[in-house]
């Protein structure tokens, strides 16, 4: 019988070398469904977890929770600077940019055997599964941080707790524009052999 687990996947391999972030200005819908949302997070929890800690959750923003996280990084930054209307304008419409956009939330333990370093690089594969599960089921993902992910206020207003921090916003939908190949590295002055 065939192990269900670590099965070969060839066309997974066409699915890696084909990935391209679709920029989350460029998005339209529709957006991935409740049963795709659903499984697009079930694959970015099952990343490499030293100690099965679950480092990092989740916060999605879809339908008017879009709205409402504008206005509250508007809020966030009217408390420290002077917005013209066309800034204020801008912000309040960062998540509106795809119809779905997810914050990986990473939240490390210290004290613990497991080191923080590899309790952030889980949270990092998390967001890096999200854009390969949005991949696989045909829509394009994007992996920003961008200020609001460092503002304190906006953390706040996002119900982080202290410790938590923002790996990264996963903006999900489709692409408005044809994708295009970027550059990519040499492999030949990446790669050395020990």
């Amino acid at each position: 019988m065939e192990n269900p687990l670590n099965r070969p996947a060839p066309d997974a391999i066409d699915l890696l070398l084909s990935r391209r972030s679709g920029s989350a200005k460029a998005m339209t819908g529709p957006g991935p469904d409740a049963a795709e949302l659903a499984t697009i997070l079930k694959a970015a929890a099952r990343v490499p977890d030293h100690g099965k800690l679950f480092p990092w959750r989740f916060v999605v923003f879809e339908g008017d929770a879009r709205t409402r996280a504008g206005k509250l990084l508007v809020e966030a930054l009217c408390e420290t600077e002077k917005l013209s209307e066309e800034r204020a304008a801008q912000e309040a419409g960062r998540f509106l940019r795809a119809p779905v956009v997810v914050a990986v939330v990473s939240r490390t333990r210290e004290g613990i055997p497991i080191p923080l370093w590899e309790q952030e690089l889980s949270a990092g594969a998390v967001c890096q599964t999200m854009l390969m599960a949005a991949h696989a089921l045909g829509y394009v993902a994007n992996w920003l941080t961008e200020w609001y992910a460092y503002h304190p206020g906006v953390k706040e207003r996002f119900g982080l707790k202290p410790g938590e921090r923002i790996a990264g916003f996963i903006y999900i939908g489709k692409s408005a524009v044809e994708l295009e190949e970027r550059v990519r590295p040499d492999m030949a002055k990446i790669v050395t052999r020990f």
